[in-house]
């Protein structure tokens, strides 16, 4: 049975940093997977901010224009966990954040066709 857990939302300053967790329970982030991150804002089409991808040993990212040099995807496979550390945080970062999972490398990035949803989290940035 797998299940992803995204959490360490919450209500930031702006210029504040978070870290999000996703957490993977029935599926392995250790090698031959992608693991992305996503937002959607209120009244806004969900987006893809990041990617992970390993396979063989070697690990990629990929970033979104709007995230990029401020957001940093990681995975820790001895605690089964991805991780997306925000920082300099900007009041249009508000939103609910998801975290997916597939079997496999990314091909190509954005990739919405994910295997696996977790629950989101509420991050809110606030002047």
């Amino acid at each position: 049975d797998v299940q992803l857990q995204a959490s360490g939302g919450g209500l930031v300053q702006v210029g504040g940093s978070l870290r999000l967790s996703c957490a993977a329970s029935g599926f392995t982030f250790d090698d031959d997977y992608t693991v992305g991150w996503f937002r959607q804002a209120p009244g806004k089409e969900r987006e893809a901010i990041t990617c992970i991808s390993s396979n063989d040993g070697h690990t990629y990212s990929y970033y979104a224009d709007s995230v990029k040099g401020r957001f940093t995807i990681s995975s820790d496979s001895g605690k089964n966990t991805v991780y997306l550390q925000m920082a300099s945080l900007k009041p249009e970062d508000t939103a609910v954040y998801f975290c997916a999972a597939s079997e496999g490398v990314l091909v190509s990035f954005p990739f919405y066709e994910f295997d696996f949803w977790g629950q989101g989290t509420l991050v809110t940035v606030s002047s």
